[in-house]
């Protein structure tokens, strides 16, 4: 699969309602760009690919909006929002904070955001411009697979909260 068939087929299955086959997320991964650190720094906004992973759907449940990248040593892995509509980044779920890393997955080095409090990895690659493919990865949620696979839109600098 070249990249431009991996980015048709993460289109088609993002908008899938059902669960969708881990092996087709790892086709699509292979052939999606590596991003460096610097790339991906800005806000995201996260959604998750139903695989019957079982953090599916548990993020959402507690709230997860997305991702903080402000530098490379300062990554909010779990912003969430709260009842009051408000956004923070919720240290006691994630067990502190992140830092970002160039590390090698998978035979590349691409960026990763490496948990402070948990051994837990989240690797990116590059759907386009503004959209990022992750997998999640380390003891406790799949370090040999399943991985639970999720996704990250970047927000403009104008609708940031």
């Amino acid at each position: 699969m070249d990249t431009d068939e991996a980015r048709a087929r993460f289109a088609v299955l993002r908008a899938e309602r059902s669960a969708v086959p881990a092996g087709e997320l790892d086709a699509v991964w292979a052939a999606l760009p590596t991003v460096r650190v610097e790339e991906i720094l800005g806000a995201w906004r996260g959604g998750e690919f139903d695989t019957g992973h079982p953090l599916n759907g548990r993020l959402r449940k507690s709230g997860w909006y997305g991702k903080t990248f402000l530098s490379a040593d300062d990554a909010k892995p779990l912003v969430m929002r709260g009842e009051d509509g408000e956004l923070y980044s919720d240290t006691r779920l994630g067990k502190g904070e992140a830092s970002l890393w160039m590390v090698e997955f998978r035979g590349e080095s691409t960026a990763t955001m490496v948990y402070d409090g948990q051994p837990v990895l989240d690797h990116f690659k590059a759907v386009d411009d503004h959209t990022l493919m992750g997998i999640m990865n380390g003891k406790g949620v799949g370090a040999d697979g399943p991985f639970f696979y999720f996704v990250l839109d970047r927000i403009p600098a104008e609708e940031r909260p």
